[in-house]
């Protein structure tokens, strides 16, 4: 298959009448070489399908379904999504095996039924379960939509998804870091992540003011139910919310009074006089089972 180039990229946006725009994070990938690595990297299944967040003008979704891959593809722009559907014909994808969802991947709570590659098709437990996310993600809500996707669809495994650099080393950031926070937190409850590459800025158009990086998540068990995941999260949000202040001083709002919060960490077996990026995602959950 024949995935974009620039030349094509910038004929498309002009018959469209697209100009990229910050307001929804547009940078589109014109390199196929940059393409075909990430879809590599992603390291799926044969035949797996995949959901994608923001494909714009198609480069990632071509190279997603070049190697067989079945994409349920969600954009916001209208034009882009009444599009996507012929650039892929024009390409020679099989019909079927594309999905378009014209909708605001932050509101979208179900998905319908995903077409299954003859190869996956006895392995997949349900076509309709998403189990992978691979996608160029708007830089500016890329960490929002990640949690919303994870929080709502919990049968994913795998996640790689090209981020601002900035925004993917606080994902995988590790406790004691300096860019360890509220993101790496809640996004370690669904699995274990880590940068998996760099990107050039210069596969981009237009070219971004910052350099870009994949960052991907293997899925694990996580550690309790649904409601000891939005304490843990609440916990964390008032952990960060004042990083300079002792978890004594920080939980005190929610625990009640800083007499309280020192409790509470005492219960959970945590120095009261330690901050938040001191702790681990195990030391917010032990906070969150403790009864307060």
């Amino acid at each position: 298959m024949t995935l974009l180039g620039a030349a094509e990229i910038r004929a498309l946006a002009e018959r469209l009448d697209v100009s990229p725009t910050k307001k929804w994070g547009q940078n589109f990938v014109h390199d196929a070489n940059t393409v075909r690595k990430i879809v590599t990297a992603a390291k799926l299944h044969d035949g797996e399908s995949v959901v994608e967040v923001g494909p714009g003008l198609g480069s990632l979704t071509l190279g997603l379904l070049e190697q067989g891959h079945p994409v349920t593809a969600i954009e916001i722009d209208p034009r882009l999504a009444a599009e996507l559907p012929a650039t892929a014909a024009t390409h020679g994808v099989a019909q079927g095996m594309l999905t378009v969802i014209q909708a605001d991947a932050l509101a979208v709570t179900e998905l319908p039924a995903a077409p299954v590659a003859k190869a996956a098709a006895a392995t997949m437990s349900s076509p309709a379960e998403p189990t992978a996310i691979v996608a160029n993600l708007p830089y500016n809500v890329s960490v929002p939509v990640l949690i919303h996707l994870l929080e709502t669809f919990p049968t994913i495994r795998r996640i790689l998804v090209m981020v601002q650099a900035e925004v993917g080393h606080r994902i995988a950031a590790d406790p004691g870091s300096k860019v360890y926070g509220v993101p790496s937190v809640k996004a370690a409850w669904w699995g274990d992540w880590k940068v998996e590459g760099t990107v050039s800025r210069r596969v981009f158009w237009p070219e971004p003011n910052v350099d870009s990086v994949l960052v991907g998540m293997t899925a694990r068990a996580t550690p309790g139910d649904e409601l000891l995941r939005r304490r843990t999260f609440a916990i964390a949000d008032a952990a960060f919310g004042q990083r300079r202040k002792t978890l004594r001083q920080a939980l005190s709002a929610i625990a009640g009074s800083t007499t309280a919060a020192a409790e509470l960490c005492e219960a959970a077996g945590i120095d009261s006089g330690a901050r938040g990026e001191q702790l681990t995602l195990a030391d917010f959950v032990r906070l969150a089972s403790v009864p307060f």
